[in-house]
């Protein structure tokens, strides 16, 4: 008959640090291909904003250099990211400080 040898478990110290998942953004950088008009039209379609609140993020991207149109899940983020880009508009994504 086969004998089993104990496996050893490590058990987590109850007293560690969890850190919390920080959420990720999205932001829309200024270029110098897109014009306003559809800068403010493409953070509408894609976020369902209101006209008021897209045109407030483009002129945040305008006088900025950019702004934050997104925030969530890492997969949502890339979605958001993926989209744009698809969009012609110049995004990327970074954890939230």
């Amino acid at each position: 008959m086969p004998t089993v040898a104990p496996v050893e478990v490590d058990q987590p110290d109850i007293a560690e640090h969890v850190s919390v998942d920080r959420p990720w953004i999205v932001l829309v950088w200024n270029d110098p291909i897109n014009l306003m008009s559809y800068v403010t039209f493409v953070i509408q379609k894609i976020f369902g904003y209101s006209l008021e609140k897209a045109t407030e993020l483009m002129l945040d991207v305008h006088h900025k250099g950019r702004a934050v149109v997104s925030s969530g899940a890492r997969e949502k983020a890339e979605m958001d990211v993926f989209k744009l880009h698809e969009h012609g508009l110049w995004a990327t994504m970074q954890q939230d400080d």
